[in-house]
């Protein structure tokens, strides 16, 4: 009776350790109690049959049983929070799907998608996706849709957001990355200059496999370890966008995942009111599973230059003659491919060469630069940085120094005061990465960022420096570049969901800060204070990556849009599935 005993618990010790081993490779604990449960009930039943032939062998076996279960449940563990909130908040068809074991409800899982690159705020899904295939992902959008009470779905790309606008609470969400497990996503045809593009898939990744075809896109971000769809939902701006306008200008054709769980192809001329929601749409109307990237021929290296000012009047006027020169209607742009700008303010030595082009100054430069920034008091004034770039290859080498002298007659800059560094192409587009791995090893990049940005209008810029850069700015401590530059409100497709200022000519305004885990509160307080400003002396601004904690701030956001995009969303996501970390329609 002994060896019965015996060799039955140790079959079912077996069978909950196998299983617990399956199910937990496919991150679906839930059954993993359940199992425990069945094993030792197999155990209990045996040990009842046998109780009347030999009851001191059952009282030691009984005890080995309940020390070896204790064991069992402490290496199982108990049902987790998420695990029992399924249960309630999830449909139980889900575990039914073939998609039930890409379902993750491990807490590692689950922590991960609960915070971003912000750092400052924290929401928990119940689950996390791992989708193998564009069809994991539909069918999820499709068993919300068709639940009685749908869950809410948010798509994550590298989670850049910085105020929660990736996460679900108590809902799915779907790490798109997975699908770089799918084979080649990047698919580039060099006769009708495009590139399919998986929504997963990041710039930096399109750009390395485009550079293979001598061709590349035309619109960046300054930062290209970002995906597709997650530029695409908001507008992928950089220096080219006075040029091409930003990313979503630049797009011709999208696959789409409506809140309704159907695949949908769009472009201009093709269910277009799809595809202009999308863009810049904030992932309120799909999801991209793949978007078509307009292309141009590669150049091969950039004439990077740097001209510093003591003047932001002066500045902001040669910026502005500067994105002036445009593509004539040959194709040919005779002016400069990229323009931004930048504040230096508080300087030191280890600010010059901050995290958005690391070691571009040399040490002498430092020293040069800190002098015009001094004061005969010892304090120091705000430095404006006009940052520019010229591509060329090796049939305009000879030519590419005359050009830049041309365009570069009639700026006012401090004399002396130009620097210009000869790079490669990839290594100018790339250049935030340097920074991003030199804060990595020092452990401070993967802390809290208190980002603004701001579109202001030409007219307001210079009371926006006046009272933001000269007055806010300079009472508040800074911890992180600050940008400023110009761009064409004719770039950017009117149609499109994207918003920006009235005015032709507008300036994007970005305060990158960056802050410790228990202070980042300091900078909210500043970017309250910008914010109220603005208000206070009627500063049209809209915001880029947009926050706010109202419908009647999304109303003022959108402006005359509001209408078309409530109305856009009713017919592509009406049970309001979709990206509800943006809290558009749940504030």
């Amino acid at each position: 009776m002994q060896g019965k005993i015996r060799n039955l618990f140790f079959s079912s010790g077996y069978f909950v350790y196998k299983y617990h081993l399956i199910l937990s490779s496919s991150s679906s604990i839930f059954y993993q109690i359940s199992l425990s449960s069945l094993a030792l009930s197999l155990v209990s039943l045996s040990l009842a049959k046998s109780m009347t032939k030999n009851c001191s062998s059952i009282q030691t076996y009984l005890k080995v049983i309940l020390v070896i279960v204790s064991r069992v449940m402490s290496i199982f563990g108990k049902p987790t929070p998420s695990t029992k909130a399924m249960t309630n908040s999830l449909p139980q068809n889900l575990l039914s799907l073939d998609l039930a074991n890409r379902l993750s409800f491990n807490s590692d899982s689950i922590n991960v998608a609960s915070t971003d690159f912000g750092k400052l705020v924290q929401s928990k899904p119940q689950a996390v996706l791992y989708p193998s295939s564009h069809q994991d992902i539909q069918n999820l959008v499709k068993s919300s849709y068709t639940s009685t009470t749908p869950f809410s779905i948010a798509a994550k790309g590298r989670g850049h957001s910085v105020r929660g606008q990736a996460m679900a609470q108590n809902g799915v969400v779907i790490e798109m990355r997975s699908l770089m497990n799918c084979g080649n996503r990047i698919n580039v045809s060099s006769t009708d200059l495009y590139a399919d593009v998986g929504g997963e898939q990041l710039w930096i990744d399109v750009l390395n496999a485009t550079l293979e075809s001598g061709l590349t896109p035309k619109s960046w971000t300054d930062y290209l370890y970002l995906t597709v769809g997650g530029t695409l939902s908001n507008a992928g701006i950089s220096g080219q966008s006075f040029l091409y306008g930003p990313q979503i200008n630049n797009v011709y054709e999208m696959d789409i995942i409506t809140g309704r769980g159907e695949t949908v192809t769009c472009s201009k001329h093709m269910n277009s009111e799809l595809f202009f929601g999308v863009m810049g749409g904030l992932g309120q109307f799909g999801i991209i599973t793949r978007a078509r990237i307009a292309l141009q021929p590669a150049p091969q290296k950039v004439k990077w230059v740097r001209m510093l000012y003591n003047d932001f009047s002066v500045f902001t006027r040669d910026q502005e003659h500067l994105i002036s020169k445009n593509i004539d209607d040959n194709g040919q742009n005779h002016g400069l491919d990229y323009v931004e700008g930048s504040l230096m303010m508080g300087i030191r030595l280890s600010s010059l060469n901050n995290w958005r082009s690391s070691s571009f100054y040399s040490k002498r430069d430092y020293r040069k630069i800190i002098s015009l920034a001094t004061t005969n008091d010892g304090k120091t004034n705000i430095i404006y940085c006009l940052e520019v770039a010229k591509y060329y290859d090796d049939l305009t080498a000879n030519t590419i120094d005359k050009e830049l002298e041309m365009l570069f007659s009639g700026l006012s800059y401090t004399p002396g005061f130009k620097f210009t560094k000869d790079v490669s192409y990839v290594d100018f587009l790339n250049r935030v990465r340097i920074g991003e791995l030199e804060l990595q090893k020092q452990g401070l990049w993967d802390v809290p960022h208190p980002w603004l940005n701001l579109f202001i209008p030409k007219s307001r810029i210079s009371e926006f420096d006046s009272g933001v850069f000269q007055g806010i700015l300079r009472k508040y401590r800074s911890s992180g570049p600050v940008l400023v530059y110009p761009t064409h409100r004719n770039k950017w497709d009117e149609r499109a969901s994207a918003v920006v200022p009235d005015e032709e000519i507008f300036y994007s305004v970005g305060l990158l800060q960056s802050s410790g885990m228990n202070d980042w509160e300091y900078f909210e307080e500043q970017n309250k204070e910008i914010i109220r400003f603005c208000e206070k002396v009627g500063i049209k601004f809209k915001q880029y990556l947009p926050h706010y904690e109202t419908k009647t701030e999304w109303e003022n956001h959108f402006g005359a849009k509001w209408d078309l995009f409530q109305q856009r969303k009713t017919m592509f996501d009406p049970k309001r599935i979709l990206s509800p970390g943006q809290r558009i329609f749940s504030s």
